[in-house]
């Protein structure tokens, strides 16, 4: 095995990343420990993979011998390389696809790997989502490595792809990069060394019945499909199960319905994201209303994108509003959620808007406004999902 002999010990081991990182090398040979500050769900199969996961509010000693590597959460604070190092070190052991780009970039990756699984082909993969029909994020396989790169942190500039495919490129990360110009030419730089590259802005929307609704996802499949194809998947073959793909976890999720009242979930948090999954939202319902709970994810992204944010959000017929999750920033004095609130009441004024900063307000507020034939839906990458069982308690 590549990785044979080696010893791996991943800080932050219950991330969407980290888990699938630690999962792949253990597969490979290495001996692989880790420690988080708290329980994931991503741990259940780290644990299942054989991997002694130590759980604690601050990271102990690594041990002795053994390669530390970082997960972004805890860059600066815990001794070890960055997780990039890790990653590239993985992607350039096998023949690998890497999907990058501001939105779309998990699905996709999960669409390519359902599609290789599904085809016998085997994949090895590594997303940045639980894919319910792959069992989960990560998988070491005897074929291409699938792979879900990000740009929040430049760690997908150093990965050695066989195949790129950038889904589409936005800022969404304004503590890592100056302007929308610097982005790209973060892009342009890493796919100008990769043989084959395949953009989403090229590709029109796939026209075939998809289990998973949305523009967007017409876009993300289009962008699949060419990936298969340039590993030498038949169309045909390709378009037949890719119409069986049935999403990621938290990627429009339906949640329950509880007195003719749908409830929803979803991971966007970026402007485009949030527009696309409400536009979305609204085919669903027929003379029923969208309620939205947004909670804002990061205090960089909440003070650059508060009118992008709002304008996005409009589209609901009642939206609330949380404080920001903070996920790995530090507060920004001045800055909450109410500034999504403040901006939304002068994009659309009249617009029935709460502003809850805790949770379970939020979620017995909006819970209060719904009525039968209304779809509710949670937006944010935090853990807004959490007040799903809050809102169906409230309804019961």
């Amino acid at each position: 095995m590549p990785l044979s002999g080696r010893k791996i010990w991943l800080a932050g081991i219950g991330g969407a990343g980290m888990s699938g990182y630690g999962i792949l090398a253990k597969a490979w040979g290495a001996d692989v420990s880790g420690w988080d500050r708290r329980e994931t769900p991503y741990l259940e199969g780290v644990r299942a993979a054989g991997i002694p996961v130590e759980i604690s509010d601050g990271p102990p000693e690594s041990p002795a011998d053994a390669e530390a590597f970082v997960s972004t959460a805890f860059a600066g604070r815990v001794a070890g390389a960055p997780r990039a190092d890790l990653l590239a070190e993985l992607v350039g052991l096998a023949d690998s696809i890497v999907v990058a780009g501001a939105h779309g970039k998990t699905t996709t990756t999960a669409m390519i790997a359902f599609v290789l699984d599904r085809l016998g082909r085997d994949p090895s993969f590594l997303i940045g989502g639980e894919i319910p029909q792959l069992g989960g994020n990560a998988r070491a396989g005897s074929g291409w490595l699938v792979v879900e790169g990000d740009e929040s942190d430049r760690s997908v500039f150093a990965v050695p792809a066989t195949i790129a495919v950038v889904t589409n490129v936005e800022l969404d990360h304004h503590t890592t990069f100056d302007s929308a110009a610097e982005l790209s030419e973060a892009f342009e730089a890493w796919t100008d060394v990769i043989e084959t590259v395949i953009r989403g802005r090229d590709l029109e929307p796939v026209e075939f019945e998809l289990a998973v609704p949305g523009e967007h996802n017409r876009l993300n499949a289009a962008c699949a499909l060419a990936a298969l194809e340039a590993v030498d998947v038949p169309r045909a073959d390709a378009e037949r199960e890719l119409g069986e793909f049935t999403g990621a976890h938290r990627r429009f999720d339906l949640a329950a319905e509880v007195s003719g009242i749908r409830l929803y979930d979803d991971y966007g948090h970026h402007p485009a994201e949030i527009a696309a999954t409400l536009e979305t939202a609204r085919t669903l319902v027929d003379d029923g209303r969208v309620l939205a709970l947004f909670q804002p994810h990061l205090y960089s992204r909440t003070l650059h994108l508060a009118d992008e944010l709002a304008e996005a959000l409009a589209r609901a017929d009642i939206t609330c509003v949380t404080e920001i999750y903070a996920a790995r920033e530090e507060p920004i004095s001045g800055v909450t959620g109410k500034l999504v609130v403040d901006r939304l009441t002068e994009v659309r004024p009249g617009m029935r808007v709460g502003w809850a900063p805790e949770l379970r307000d939020a979620a017995t507020l909006l819970a209060s406004f719904a009525r039968p034939g209304d779809l509710v839906l949670t937006i944010g990458a935090g853990d807004v999902d959490s007040a799903l069982s809050l809102i169906e308690e409230q309804l019961g």
